[in-house]
This record gives structure tokens, sequence and C-alpha cells, in this order.
């Protein structure tokens, strides 16, 4: 896996669908200030992945010039219900390593699903992205963001509205058009 194309179709994943979609009212300031980190995993297993987020966990609070990661991990659990499985070790992780109420995770992943829908249902499409990837999240900043901003309980619902109006369609080609944009720069690799 080349973690540069990685890199950049997450990033391209960023840009258009979380930001060009404002699918997330906060990724357009970090993505700007360039305070995201996007970091590729090789890891292939539950516990080289768990390694890698310990990594990555324990750089963000040590780093103050990042606010949020992309832990992108394209060679691990990329059958979606063992992605969603594994999420109950991250909430473990976080516990052991005593960050709860300092870092949350939030999950993405190429097949995404909502309890409760069906499989293509286009509401999921908030959640997909290009590879399976976990999202660190400082709540500190988070909190602050969340009191500037109004109704943050309507996002969601607005989220699902949003790529419901653009249909099924257009939100495969966007997330198709990521990977595409970076598989096809010869300039990037």
């Amino acid at each position: 896996m080349n973690h540069q194309m990685a890199i950049k179709a997450t990033r391209q994943w960023v840009e258009d669908v979380v930001v060009g979609l404002n699918l997330c009212p906060f990724a357009r300031r970090e993505l700007v200030n360039e305070t995201v980190r996007f970091a590729v995993t090789g890891a292939e297993t539950e516990e080289a992945l768990l390694e890698a987020l310990v990594e990555e966990l324990e750089r963000l609070v040590r780093d103050d010039s990042i606010e949020t990661t992309l832990l992108v991990h394209p060679l691990a659990l990329r059958a979606f219900h063992d992605y969603n499985d594994f999420l109950a070790l991250t909430d473990g992780l976080l516990e052991a390593m005593e960050l709860e109420g300092v870092v949350q995770i939030a999950s993405f992943h190429p097949d995404y699903r909502f309890a409760g829908t069906e499989a293509e249902d286009v509401e999921n499409y908030t959640n997909r992205s290009p590879y399976p990837m976990l999202h660190l999240l400082r709540e500190d900043s988070l909190e602050e963001a969340i009191a500037r901003y109004p109704d943050t309980a309507a996002i969601p619902e607005r989220n699902i509205e949003r790529v419901e109006n653009l249909g099924l369609a257009a939100m495969q080609s966007m997330l198709a058009a990521c990977l595409a944009r970076a598989t096809s720069d010869p300039g990037e690799s």
C-alpha cells in the first residue's frame, strides 16, 4: 500500500466530502490551519493496529500542534463487521491509557453502516471514507468548537438530509473520485 496515495485520497475526501458538503462544520478550520495529521499504518492485524493507535494517541497528547489525527489503516479491518467490533477495543484502550475525556475516537469506513440501515442506504455515506480510519479528536477542542456552533445536535440530521438530496449515485461518485484522483496524479507517489 502506497502511504502517500492513501493520504492523498483521504485528504481529498476531507476536502471534497467532509468540508465540501459541510458534514463537519469544524473541519475546514483545522484543515486550513494545517492541524490535521494524516497518518497511515501498514498494520494488517488488530494487534498491530492497536500498537499504531497507541503511538498516535501518545503523539496527539504530547504535540499541541496537532488538533486531530486521521489514522488510516487500509490493510486492517477491511470488513466493516470486524471494524465495528474493533471499536470496543478502542474504548478500552482509551480507558487503559487514562485518556477518557481527553481524546474521542470517531469512526469512518468505506462500508460504514449505521444500525437499522441497509448497506446501500445513502445516509451511510456521512461516515463512508476511502479507507478504514480512526479519527482521534481532542475532547477540549471539540467542546470549544461545539460551544461556538449553534445547534450541534441537528448536525447528523442535516448531514443525512444533505446526502439524501444528493442521492446514492452522487455520493458513490464523490467517494470514487477521491480514490481516482489519488491514483491518477503521477506527480505524487
